[in-house]
């Protein structure tokens, strides 16, 4: 069972997923620093690659993922031949997850799972997600997918629809923060857990956009402190317990590198053709990537292959490493989930999907925010295209047309990614650039953390070891 407090009431911890959060931003965030000044401050070790969908997936199962299968924010999914990327199914994730150790030792034990990743199917008492509406006609609308269904509506009435195009995309911004930290503040009130997990996106956005290093960064740190000062305020009026963490660190980068396209030249990766658009084929292709800001699976077909593959990311810029599976096992990605090769970036470089060779043939959708749609990762979709200059009015006269029911898809995002400047991925090489593991309870302090220990930890803070 669940160990009480003193006063005899359950022991409630939270957790907040800070994502980007480091020891060189914590001094322009008070509020987030004040969890360590209460209780300690360690440094948080992250697995590989570190990138979102992998790191939570770790977090919360406590292995690593050669054992978890989540190898990246995507992967070639064998079975289906596609490439899908942000899948949300939580049994996606192999592994006993911390709520189900939880209720394993106590059958009372709740558990709320508010904008991680892996949501869909999660068994905990409640969740929210980001979750639009696909209408039939091709439009995209605003909405949250919640457990219980009555928990949308509620939010909804108290807040507003959840701000999708805040939440992602050229006009991500501090709105959907505020929007997660109100309804984690509304769920403590209506639900109280005794485990919860809250996303805090907003270092995301200006890092990637502007550089870790940039006064953008530094301002977006302070706006997300100020934002969570509220939620903060009332977990600590409720005695809870506070866990502020991050999936990794965003380093400086100034190189994109073309994986695919230099593929292509090499004879390896397919294309078809439908209208005037390239679409990647992975069926006849001999080698493809699926870019992951840093890291990039790439899928080798024939075996006989992969000296040659390796050869042609061996002459590509800003490839810092490429390892077989021996060297993913030293790793912990040697899952069948991972290609055949894993390329890593150089420090300053990360890797594009793009597989075309000319952009009048690219994929409507490369310029649009369509996530689930490009086999890779696109930073370049938290930008409106520089080179455009009627851009903004074209995506203002958009949202008019959707508004009124109309199709009108937003072709806003550049195909130049050189705006982009921070990335992850990697390792990282320095403490002061990594990610950082707060927590108000002084009684677990240690100076490291690994992320395969996150999960005995809160087990722990709940009184359930």
């Amino acid at each position: 069972m669940t160990a009480p407090t003193p006063s005899g009431r359950r022991r409630k911890t939270a957790v907040l997923c800070t994502v980007g959060l480091t020891p060189r931003l914590l001094p322009h965030m008070p509020n987030v620093r004040a969890i360590g000044e209460q209780g300690f401050a360690a440094a948080l070790d992250t697995v590989f690659p570190a990138v979102t969908a992998t790191v939570q997936a770790t977090l919360t199962t406590g292995t690593l993922p050669r054992e978890h299968g989540a190898v990246g924010n995507g992967w070639y999914f064998r079975d289906h031949g596609e490439v899908m990327m942000w899948r949300q199914h939580n049994a996606l994730v192999r592994g006993e997850k911390v709520w189900q150790a939880a209720r394993r030792r106590d059958p009372d034990h709740t558990t709320a799972y508010l904008c991680w990743w892996w949501a869909m199917g999660a068994d905990v008492d409640t969740v929210l997600t980001p979750r639009p509406v696909y209408h039939y006609d091709g439009r995209k609308a605003p909405d949250c997918y919640t457990v219980p269904a009555a928990l949308r509506d509620e939010l909804t009435a108290a807040q507003g629809e959840f701000p999708l195009f805040n939440y992602w995309g050229p006009t991500a911004s501090l709105t959907s923060t505020r929007w997660i930290a109100g309804a984690a503040r509304h769920v403590a009130d209506t639900r109280d857990p005794d485990l919860s997990f809250i996303y805090v996106p907003h270092l995301d956005y200006d890092l990637q956009r502007f550089g870790p290093d940039s006064p953008e960064a530094v301002r977006a740190a302070r706006e997300a402190d100020a934002a969570l000062g509220p939620l903060l305020a009332d977990l600590r009026d409720r005695g809870t317990t506070v866990v502020a963490l991050s999936e990794y660190g965003i380093s400086p980068v100034s190189r994109p590198v073309d994986v695919n396209r230099a593929l292509r030249r090499e004879g390896l990766l397919s294309v078809y053709t439908q209208r005037g658009m390239e679409y990647l084929d992975p069926y006849t292709s001999r080698a493809f990537a699926v870019a992951d800001h840093q890291a990039a699976h790439v899928y080798v077909a024939d075996p006989a292959d992969v000296p040659r593959v390796r050869d042609v990311l061996k002459s590509l810029d800003g490839v810092d490493e490429i390892w077989d599976r021996t060297q993913q096992a030293d790793h912990g990605i040697d899952h069948p989930n991972s290609g055949e090769l894993v390329a890593v970036s150089e420090p300053d470089a990360w890797f594009t999907y793009y597989y075309w060779l000319d952009d009048a043939r690219a994929p409507d959708f490369a310029r649009g925010v369509e996530i689930h749609r490009k086999p890779g990762y696109d930073p370049a979709e938290l930008f409106f295209d520089p080179a455009d200059p009627a851009v903004k009015a074209k995506a203002a006269l958009a949202v008019l047309k959707k508004k009124a029911g109309m199709r009108a898809p937003l072709q806003v995002v550049p195909l130049d990614p050189g705006c982009v400047r921070g990335s992850h991925g990697r390792l990282p090489g320095d403490d002061r650039d990594a990610p950082v593991l707060l927590c108000s309870d002084p009684s677990r302090e240690r100076p490291r953390y690994h992320a395969t220990e996150v999960k005995d930890l809160l087990l722990s803070l709940g009184g359930l070891t």
